[in-house]
């Protein structure tokens, strides 16, 4: 089993190669600043408005004079910008009240939240586990690499040997990896939810379960213990990263409503001075060929739609990290060819 290259049997251990799109649709939904996605939505609209009014038949000074197309489309916008801004204000409500509760709950919350410190800080063999969210992603991940070097020391020879040899280099090539992206990550930053997302733990739970039932008999105390660990570990980072993502999801929603209240300023300002002040009319002339009314709307369309945008690029982001993280654990739910078999002699 090698790593970044899945084969008929293993996928690929960068979310990156299990994602079937292309490196630049990738980089838009996933990898870019939300900020440079909103920006290039906001160009697509002001020159698709520009080009098609330049290239209808009809010239624009004509279309925007006869009647009153743009009062329309303000006053729809005015509408959509206070409507949006209300939805925000909802979606704000729904964040925090995720934070709300009886104090026996909160004493829940916080048990459960020490008693998994204290799982992962002694799977990781560490007193106390640390506090920030990369370096606690980062030791989960170093202490799977410790104990699946243990697990090749104490494995046997023979296919086995071959198998847990082929699995611990996968594993530890892209602990590696995923240890080198998270260091120094800073969370509300995607940077910690990138790495974790890179670290094919689901599979690797699968196939560790595969050696144990196809080889169980031929490791000894040892191997068997160290591979239990392991295995123990592995299933200690899965709701670990989603415990993470949860948090990212809540601080990216905090984020995007309060930019979106923002937004919504110059938004709703461009669209009313364009509603009340503006008149076609008055802008009869040419600039390379592109009417200077057809600018001045396009532009304050632009600027209207600003909201809408950056709402966009954000759940764009949010929307497709969550379908590609739905299910916990070996399962698999995008379409494959694989079968229940694993070729552990796949060279690495």
């Amino acid at each position: 089993m090698s790593e970044g290259a899945g084969g008929d049997d293993q996928p690929s251990d960068r979310m990156r190669e299990r994602v079937p799109q292309g490196s630049r649709r990738f980089w838009v939904v996933l990898d870019a600043d939300r900020r440079v996605v909103a920006a290039g939505f906001l160009a697509v609209v002001f020159l698709s408005m520009v080009a098609a009014g330049t290239l209808l038949p009809t010239p624009a000074f004509e279309l925007l004079t006869n009647g009153d197309p743009h009062e329309t489309l303000f006053n729809a916008l005015v509408g959509s910008t206070i409507t949006g801004v209300t939805l925000v204000l909802t979606l704000s409500q729904l964040v925090l009240s995720q934070e709300l509760g009886a104090v026996g709950d909160q004493r829940d919350r916080m048990e459960g939240a020490m008693q998994f410190r204290q799982d992962a800080a002694d799977a990781a063999g560490v007193d106390v586990a640390p506090t920030e969210p990369s370096a606690f992603l980062r030791g989960l991940v170093e202490a799977t690499r410790e104990q699946a070097e243990s697990l090749r020391d104490a494995a046997p020879d023979g296919d086995a040997g071959d198998a847990v040899s082929t699995y611990v280099s996968n594993l530890t090539g892209n602990a590696d990896a995923v240890t080198d992206q998270l260091e120094g990550a800073q969370f509300g930053e995607f940077d910690v939810v990138w790495a974790a997302l890179n670290y094919n733990y689901s599979w690797k739970i699968y196939a560790g379960e595969r050696i144990q039932s196809s080889y169980g008999d031929e490791l000894d105390e040892e191997a068997t213990a160290a591979l239990a660990d392991l295995l123990d570990t592995l299933k200690l980072f899965g709701p670990a990263r989603e415990h993470f993502k949860t948090l990212y999801f809540q601080w990216e929603l905090s984020d995007l409503s309060r930019t979106l209240l923002y937004a919504a300023v110059p938004a709703l300002a461009a669209a009313i001075v364009a509603l009340v002040f503006f008149n076609p009319a008055n802008y009869p002339g040419y600039t390379l060929g592109v009417n200077h009314a057809l600018v001045v709307v396009s532009a304050a369309t632009t600027v209207a739609v600003l909201p809408f945008a950056i709402l966009l690029a954000y759940i764009l982001r949010i929307v497709t990290v969550t379908k590609r993280t739905l299910s916990i654990g070996p399962f698999i739910l995008r379409e494959t060819n694989r079968s229940g078999e694993v070729d552990y002699e796949e060279e690495a």
